[in-house]
């Protein structure tokens, strides 16, 4: 149980840094441009306490609406009871990193304008939906070459 209630209360693994993450702040987490719109991921780093957000919106992903010298204001929404609300937080840039979510989407859109193009000039329809993975085809296994098995547990032996 906690003795203390603090602001960084149950943080002790949530906030630390990854292996061989320690010390010096990448400058690469500086050089990033973020702009308004951008889905962002909250992720807190631990060495850095200024503009940090509460623990409840670590792991947590938003959109850019403000963006100011060192710090983004994110929207999220936060689960109260039955319902969410909608929340505006200004973090620091070193809390916050470009969400991974949209990635496989914006690929796809690009492959179906590619596949698009090519069906065009083949003058082809082509289906661009994805289609979800089918049940196996039926089939016969054969007891030719192919003996049962029994699965037995090997039994418990105390002998070291």
């Amino acid at each position: 149980m906690p003795h203390s209630f603090g602001l960084r209360r149950g943080t002790r693994y949530a906030f630390s840094r990854n292996f061989k993450e320690h010390g010096q702040i990448r400058l690469s987490t500086y050089l990033k441009t973020y702009r308004v719109g951008d889905i962002v991921d909250l992720k807190v780093n631990g060495a850095v306490q200024k503009g940090m957000p509460h623990k409840v919106y670590h792991g947590k992903t938003g959109v850019v609406y403000n963006v100011t010298k060192s710090s983004v204001g994110v929207l999220l929404y936060k689960r109260v009871d039955n319902r969410y609300i909608e929340k505006r937080i200004s973090v620091r840039i070193e809390h916050v990193q470009h969400s991974r979510s949209r990635e496989e989407f914006i690929n796809r859109v690009k492959e179906n304008a590619i596949k698009k193009r090519e069906a065009k000039t083949k003058g082809v329809h082509v289906h661009l939906k994805r289609q979800p993975v089918m049940p196996r085809e039926a089939h016969l296994v054969s007891q030719a070459n192919n003996a049962p098995e029994t699965v037995t547990p090997i039994p418990y032996d105390t002998h070291i």
